[in-house]
């Protein structure tokens, strides 16, 4: 806000839009990864019961989902500034690129196992969150609401299940966000001695 009322860096139509996005993008995707995460973990019985023994994993679960399965599949579309060669493929300077993170992050060149969902994963540079210049402001908070979720969930609910078979679960249609419409599960709170 303040570069808005510094020479008028950002009009306010700019701050109103960064706001829009920090806010509905940052909300939407964070869904998004907390679902993804949950199901994974579902999915994935023993990953599930490796998180129960040893919950200091939650970091690296959150980021394994983030490259396994992340709320966010394509990049923002980017534009060619200069003519050049991409894998043996020919952009021209103005014609449309899209980066498809998704698929950079099961890339087998970059990572041992890439279909292979390990929360254990000890070397795991995705692309979940971008690089450079256009990396996602909301990184940090994202990963903290992850885990914080994930920790709460795996600790609350010592037999959480899926309330319906997986083939049941609708997946959001988009060519950007990658989510489910709803995520049923059953919530069993621990036993209490006594």
């Amino acid at each position: 806000m303040a570069a808005g009322d510094e020479d008028g860096l950002l009009s306010e139509d700019e701050l109103v839009a960064m706001i829009f996005l920090l806010l509905i993008a940052g909300h939407e995707t964070t869904v998004n990864l907390i679902g993804n995460c949950v199901l994974a973990l579902l999915r994935h019985p023993d990953q599930l019961a490796l998180l129960r023994r040893r919950p200091e994993l939650r970091g690296a679960a959150v980021e394994e989902v983030l490259r396994y399965d992340g709320p966010v599949e394509m990049a923002t579309w980017r534009f060619a500034t200069e003519s050049l060669d991409i894998g043996g493929t020919r952009v021209a300077a103005g014609d449309p690129v899209l980066v498809v993170l998704a698929a950079a992050d099961r890339d087998p060149r970059r990572f041992v196992g890439p279909d292979r969902f390990d929360i254990a994963r000890a070397n795991n540079p995705h692309l979940a969150f971008g690089h450079g210049i256009h990396y996602c402001l909301g990184a940090q908070l994202a990963r903290l609401e992850g885990q914080i979720a994930l920790e709460t969930l795996v600790r609350r609910s010592p037999s959480l299940a899926l309330a319906v078979p997986p083939h049941r679960l609708r997946w959001r249609h988009s060519l950007t966000i990658r989510g489910l419409h709803e995520l049923p599960v059953i919530l069993t709170p621990p036993r209490r001695s006594g």
